[in-house]
């Protein structure tokens, strides 16, 4: 039933040229998270299940917008670009660009990272456990500004 729910909202959001809410409405995991607002809900088929807040660009940087899926997953990271810097599960989601853990905790909240979205290590488990239960491509991240 679930399937065909999902295909006939994708079929009304296309046809309604709703086009930004088809992907989403046919992911059972979507993250959203609101540059402005530094947070990201998490809903697992259609109920809200969490609300986290999280560091997004700070000046001089930028976090991708758009509607985006998991490319790769990585319980363990270190970028190549920073230094090694640790990011614990880390969610590739276009390009260089992740949602990850980070111990910088205090900033959480507020802009403070290169364009990554950084959340605290307990809640990045948290997701990454969520996309490995449904999948990559039954997971959405939408971000907005």
């Amino acid at each position: 039933m679930k399937p065909l729910l999902a295909a006939l909202l994708g079929a009304l959001a296309l046809q309604m040229g709703l086009l930004a809410l088809a992907p989403a409405a046919m992911a059972n995991v979507v993250a959203y998270v609101d540059i402005g607002s530094q947070r990201m809900d998490v809903w697992v088929e259609g109920t809200r299940q969490f609300s986290w807040p999280v560091s997004t660009a700070r000046k001089g940087y930028l976090t991708p917008t758009g509607s985006f899926r998991p490319q790769r997953l990585h319980r363990r990271y270190f970028s190549r670009k920073y230094d090694n810097a640790p990011m614990p599960y880390a969610v590739f989601f276009h390009r260089g660009w992740a949602i990850h853990g980070t111990n910088d905790l205090n900033r959480l909240g507020r802009p403070a990272s290169h364009g990554c979205i950084r959340l605290s290590p307990g809640h990045a488990a948290m997701f990454y456990r969520l996309i490995g239960a449904h999948g990559r491509t039954g997971t959405r991240i939408v971000i907005t500004r």
